[in-house]
C-alpha cells in the first residue's frame, strides 16, 4: 500500500494487501490524496422505509445525503478509475408501487461521472418481498432484482472484458469445432467468420446472477462463536470479485467506503489488489477479521 494513503491515521487493522479503518467516511476519506484510487465498489446502506441497524437515510432525502460521498469519490479516483455502485429498491410506504430514489440519485450522479454501463444482478432464490402486496393480497411478483452501475471519472475508463470471459456453452463449443455458415440473422444482424473464432470464453452479459449473500462461511462462524454481531446485509463475494477482475490489474488499489463485514477487502486480497475499507460500526469490523482466515500472511499481520 501506498505509505502516502490514510499515513495520518492508525487502521482498524491491516493485512498483506489492505487497510480498514473506523470512523465517518466523509472524515476519513480527506486523508485520500487526489487521483490515487483505481477502484471504488461498493454498496450503501439503501434508502428504505423500515430503518436498519446499520443506519440508512429515507428516501426522500437520500439523493441530499448521498451526494457529498460521490464529489469525494471523484476526487479521489484517477482518472483511469471506475466507481461501482449497488444499489436497491424500495416501496412506497403503504402502496405497492415503487420508490425511484435511486434514480433520483444516477440522474445526479450522471451530472459528476460518466455513466460507462448499467449492470442488473438477478436473485433468483430471493425470498418474496415485500410481503404484504406478494404473499397476503397476491398483487405483486417477488423483488429478486438490483442494480448496480459503473460510472467512471473519464470516458475511457480502465477496462479489459477478457478477464471475465465464462466458459462456452456446449453449443458454442460445437459450433467452434465444427464452423459457421454465414449469413444474415432474422433481426438483420450479419454474422461474419471471426463468430466462431476460440477467443477462450464468452463475453459475460450485463445481468449478473449470484445468491444474495453466504449463509455458512467461516466469517459467519466465527462470528457466532466468539459473539461479534454479523452484518445483516452482506453481498456476495462474486459481486466484487466480477468488477475487480474486470477493472483493475493486480496491486491496484481498491476502496470500499461502506465497508461493513469488508466482503471487498476480502476479494480484494484473495486477488492480489491492495485496498482501503471504511466503516462506522466497529463491531462489523471485528467480526471482518475472520475474513482473512484463508491467507496466512494476513493473518500474521492482524
Amino acid at each position: 500500500m501506498d505509505d502516502d494513503i490514510m499515513k495520518n491515521v492508525k487502521p482498524y487493522y491491516k493485512t498483506r494487501f489492505g487497510k480498514a479503518f473506523v470512523g465517518n467516511t466523509l472524515e476519513l476519506i480527506k486523508h485520500i490524496p487526489n487521483d490515487s484510487i483505481d477502484l471504488i465498489v461498493t454498496s450503501p446502506p439503501y434508502g428504505l422505509r423500515d430503518k436498519k441497524e446499520y443506519g440508512n437515510a429515507d428516501p426522500e432525502v437520500y439523493v441530499d445525503w448521498f451526494m457529498p460521498f460521490a464529489e469525494q469519490f471523484k476526487r479521489v479516483l484517477k482518472p483511469s478509475g471506475s466507481f461501482v455502485l449497488n444499489i436497491g429498491g424500495s416501496w412506497e410506504l403503504g402502496k405497492p408501487t415503487r420508490s425511484i430514489y435511486q434514480f433520483r440519485l444516477l440522474l445526479e450522479l450522471c451530472k459528476i461521472f460518466n455513466l460507462a454501463q448499467e449492470f442488473v444482478w438477478t436473485k433468483p432464490a430471493a425470498i418474496p418481498t415485500p410481503a404484504q402486496w406478494v404473499t397476503v393480497k397476491r398483487v405483486r411478483v417477488k423483488d429478486a432484482i438490483e442494480y448496480i452501475w459503473w460510472f467512471s471519472k473519464t470516458e475511457n475508463p480502465k477496462a479489459d472484458n477478457r478477464k471475465v470471459l465464462l466458459p462456452y456453452s456446449d453449443a458454442m463449443v460445437n459450433l467452434i469445432k465444427k464452423g459457421y455458415v454465414i449469413k444474415k440473422r432474422p433481426s438483420g444482424y450479419s454474422i461474419s467468420k471471426h463468430f466462431q473464432k476460440d477467443n477462450g470464453g464468452s463475453i459475460p452479459p450485463n445481468f449478473l446472477t449470484f445468491g444474495s449473500q453466504e449463509s455458512n462461511s467461516y466469517y459467519i462462524r466465527m462470528c457466532k462463536e466468539h459473539k461479534i454481531k454479523i452484518h445483516p446485509a452482506r453481498y456476495p463475494i462474486k459481486l466484487p470479485e466480477f468488477f475487480i477482475k474486470f477493472l483493475t490489474d493486480e496491486r491496484d488499489i481498491v476502496f470500499d467506503p461502506f465497508a461493513g463485514s469488508n466482503v471487498t477487502g476480502e476479494s480484494a486480497e484473495k486477488l492480489g489488489r491492495e485496498w482501503l475499507a471504511f466503516e462506522k460500526e466497529e463491531e462489523y469490523l471485528k467480526g471482518s477479521k475472520f475474513r482473512f482466515n484463508f491467507n496466512q500472511k494476513a493473518l500474521d499481520t492482524l
